[in-house]
């Protein structure tokens, strides 16, 4: 079975085409960048879709070496995500299906990203932590879902990275999560540059390096940036990054102030400084509900998924986490954890012939959660392993509730 995937949820507009063996023959990606200052508005976005979606199709049937007869089913991203986007992507294919006869397959967009990780690391069943601009999860599979151990409670931590670069001016030019992230590298580049200086400054004249009278644990602090003190809120499973927004707004304006500038007796945040504390801790809140569901459900292994996983640091600290319990982490780099078209092919492949939708049935869910699809194509997944509530929960998500922030995206 060879299918084609189309992606646009938000401000990524991305086509991938997919054997049933799991090989990606195309996969590209056009996006959506607003000015600097500035969100993306749905009206916007969508029209960047329309605009782009043709093109995009014909540079992913010419990567793969392919016609549209070559073709077995067309895929689309049903839900969860801004409702201008999908419903611009869903109108070309439903015109698609009709033009190449091809039976269409919808798709869970959550479900798509971690589809896409399993089959990218290998990973067979781990513990799953999806960050991105619109959802904050952490879910792992069981009983024929995947369902959702902990979540964010109001805005999701891409979209909270978005709208601090907002505050602080960073281009959204490649994406405000990355230069956020480089922000920080800068930062902790600085800090460690400073105590070689003083270091060697002392030495030359004579005095006692600082690092002799400190432990190793003394000397890496030193060599670490200043730490904003931002609230670290975890209720339960699940996270808030609301208040760390407002807290670091706040801070920004404080510091921006003349009169708080003058009675200030510290010296003030650099602007890398703060993007290095804003990682820090809304990292570190994510790394900790994601060790509490290891624990919970025994797992060793951790995948991360979603444009925020692309995050090296995010990585690392996962990575650590899991290997002090004795596991491994699989991260991806922005191929497949930023949104693609691939994840959604792979997704209709899994899924197969049988959860084809007639043309006329075409549309979009924008509050379609993770744990409302029903997980078919997953071995583990049993008749006699679902209880009545889950035989009966519809998989359309024609219902749904609001699966975790992703409005928030939506945010100028």
């Amino acid at each position: 079975m060879r299918v084609i995937g189309f992606e646009g949820s938000a401000n990524k507009l991305a086509i991938g085409i997919v054997d049933s063996d799991g090989t990606i023959l195309a996969n590209v990606r056009h996006t959506y960048v607003p000015p600097t200052g500035e969100g993306f508005q749905p009206a916007d976005t969508a029209r960047h879709h329309r605009s782009h979606i043709l093109q995009l199709t014909r540079q992913a049937l010419s990567d793969a070496s392919l016609t549209p007869t070559d073709l077995d089913a067309i895929s689309y991203t049903r839900g969860p995500g801004i409702g201008h986007c999908l419903a611009a992507v869903a109108f070309v294919v439903r015109l698609l299906a009709q033009l190449w006869s091809l039976p269409v397959i919808p798709v869970n967009h959550c479900v798509a990203h971690i589809e896409m990780g399993r089959l990218v690391t290998g990973m067979n069943n781990p513990v799953v932590l999806y960050v991105s601009g619109g959802n904050t999860q952490v879910i792992s599979f069981s009983r024929g879902r995947y369902r959702i151990f902990g979540e964010t409670i109001d805005i999701a931590v891409g979209n909270c990275l978005d709208r601090f670069a907002r505050i602080v001016g960073l281009s959204n030019d490649p994406s405000p999560g990355l230069n956020i992230e480089l922000a920080a590298r800068r930062a902790v580049a600085d800090a460690a540059a400073l105590a070689e200086t003083e270091d060697a400054k002392a030495a030359a004249a004579g005095l006692p390096v600082p690092d002799a009278a400190l432990n190793p644990y003394q000397r890496r602090l030193r060599r670490l940036p200043r730490l904003a003190t931002l609230p670290h809120v975890i209720k339960g499973m699940d996270v808030s990054f609301s208040g760390v927004l407002t807290s670091v707004e706040r801070l920004v304006l404080a510091q921006k102030s003349p009169k708080q500038a003058k009675a200030a007796t510290e010296i003030p945040f650099s602007v890398d400084e703060l993007c290095y504390s804003l990682q820090e801790t809304m990292f570190s809140m994510l790394v900790e509900v994601t060790e509490r569901a290891m624990a919970h459900v025994g797992s060793t292994e951790v995948m991360v998924v979603g444009g925020v996983g692309c995050n090296l640091r995010l990585q690392e600290m996962l990575t650590l986490m899991a290997a002090d319990r004795g596991g491994r982490l699989a991260g991806m780099d922005e191929r497949f954890c930023i949104d693609n078209g691939a994840m959604i092919a792979q997704t209709a492949c899994l899924m197969g012939p049988s959860a084809a939708i007639p043309v006329s049935d075409v549309g979009v869910t924008q509050r379609f959660r993770t744990d409302q699809v029903l997980v078919r194509w997953r071995p583990d997944t049993s008749s006699d392993a679902l209880d009545s509530t889950d035989v009966s929960d519809s998989e359309s998500g024609s219902s749904s509730e609001c699966s975790s922030g992703h409005d928030e995206a939506m945010d100028a």
